[in-house]
């Protein structure tokens, strides 16, 4: 499996899990999570097994999770007789059916994203009296996408006797009030959340919303790069966005919760074998996407919450590479990456637009979500005077501050966007308010 040494959550996690202890286990994304609750869980049904019972219940948020946990356990379990299944909805009747079958005549291990594992159990086939395993995974996500009447429900369904698992990448109150419900006596683990690797470049540009599209283009252009993620934070902007840099002779495309579950497949198949470069993706991927060596991720607007942030950037500088995050910053968005940067607890360095495409805001959060204003700093750089940043030779060198009104800028800004675009479409809006990519729970095709 490739495996060198393990990971401080495997250190931690797999001896509590042995051990037979529950455990509320807190990590950031690409921290060998899986791995630390798989391994014990298979060694366990191994040594105790008696029959093609389910023994272990899996729950996730998302159906490209599902295939994920899935996927290793295949890997994991490949030399012993274990059976596992993934349970989640998108796909058509036949599917619905072989899903059934297994969890009528049992499968030791089950991973299924909660609103498809309740349409099963209202049909009262499946069989949960032997489960000794309950591990409920990316169990944050699965609370703000509003499953939790539905986990409730599908632990109803379950022994009382059995050991349980928690992990999440954030531990807010709710997750806390879960973990009561659920755990006994819990072993705790904490690694380091809320922080990107350490490996991850994190640069960022104040723009206008006309220099967006332009911009990108620019750094997927001007660089040879074979894998990157481009963020947006609706749907509407990434089917925007994908068609636009289609149009300017990329390979990309967009990927989204409105396109069935095939097209996605077929979709991250492509990107992974690298006929696909650019992949304009909203937050379903910033969670649990297992693919490495991504070069590149571009934040087209900035999140909504620091945390999708810190996911969104998780996707490069895995596996021991380095990775670079880019993030777009307009005028109104400053306030929100403000914020960020206080939960981050450092400032991101603000690179100089790249020549020819005029001056961009200052970046000045505690004005410029009102008004706007300049306030004399020089643009391109930390406002703390640190050390610029260069990615890869695109930004420019030097320091140039112009003392303009903030009308003549922005219609200088703008004019240079424009004359850059085929199209007069300015690119993605992203002022509106969020969409959830996934209808809440209780839907069978979650």
């Amino acid at each position: 499996m490739g495996f060198e040494k393990a990971t401080p959550i495997q250190e931690q996690a797999i001896p509590a899990i042995l051990e037979g202890r529950d455990v509320i286990g807190s990590a950031q994304t690409g921290t060998g999570k899986t791995a630390a609750f798989l391994l014990p869980v298979i060694q366990h049904i191994v040594a105790n097994r008696e029959d093609n019972r389910t023994r272990a219940v899996v729950i996730v948020p998302t159906r490209e999770l599902a295939q994920q946990i899935d996927q290793q356990m295949e890997g994991f379990s490949y030399f012993t007789p274990i059976s596992s299944i993934a349970v989640y909805g998108g796909g058509d009747g036949a599917l619905f059916s072989r899903e059934k079958k297994a969890l009528s005549e049992g499968t030791e291990l089950v991973v299924c994203t909660p609103g498809r594992m309740i349409a099963h159990l209202n049909n009262n086939y499946v069989r949960f009296d032997d489960v000794k395993y309950l591990i409920l995974d990316e169990a944050d996500r699965m609370l703000d996408m509003g499953f939790y009447e539905d986990i409730v429900k599908i632990i109803q369904y379950l022994p009382k006797e059995r050991q349980n698992l928690l992990f999440a990448a954030t531990m807010p109150a709710e997750i806390r009030k879960l973990a009561k419900t659920v755990l006994r006596d819990p072993v705790e683990i904490n690694i380091s959340v809320s922080k990107p690797a350490e490996k991850v470049l994190q640069l960022a540009y104040s723009v206008y919303e006309a220099q967006k599209l332009p911009l990108v283009t620019h750094l997927l252009k001007g660089q040879n790069l074979q894998s990157v993620i481009v963020f947006c934070s609706t749907k509407a902007s990434a089917k925007q966005l994908g068609r636009q840099l289609k149009r300017e002779g990329l390979k990309a495309q967009d990927i989204h919760s409105d396109l069935d579950q095939k097209a996605r497949e077929e979709i991250m198949l492509k990107f992974r074998n690298r006929h696909l470069n650019v992949l304009v993706a909203t937050d379903l991927l910033s969670r649990g996407i297992d693919i490495d060596n991504i070069e590149l991720i571009i934040n087209f607007d900035v999140p909504h919450e620091g945390e999708d942030y810190i996911h969104r950037i998780g996707r490069t500088a895995r596996a021991e590479s380095d990775g670079v995050a880019i993030t777009l910053i307009s005028r109104e968005e400053q306030y929100k990456f403000a914020r960020i940067e206080k939960l981050l607890e450092k400032e991101v360095c603000k690179s100089p637009l790249p020549e020819g495409m005029g001056e961009g805001p200052a970046y000045d959060p505690s004005s410029g979500r009102r008004s706007g204003r300049r306030h004399g700093h020089a643009r391109g750089g930390k406002q703390s005077g640190g050390k610029r940043s260069r990615y890869k030779g695109k930004e420019r060198q030097g320091d140039k501050s112009r003392q303009q009104t903030r009308g003549s800028q922005q219609h200088q800004a703008e004019a240079q966007a424009k004359r850059r675009q085929d199209s007069p479409n300015k690119g993605p809006a992203t002022k509106h308010k969020r969409k959830p990519d996934r209808k809440p729970r209780g839907k069978a095709g979650n």
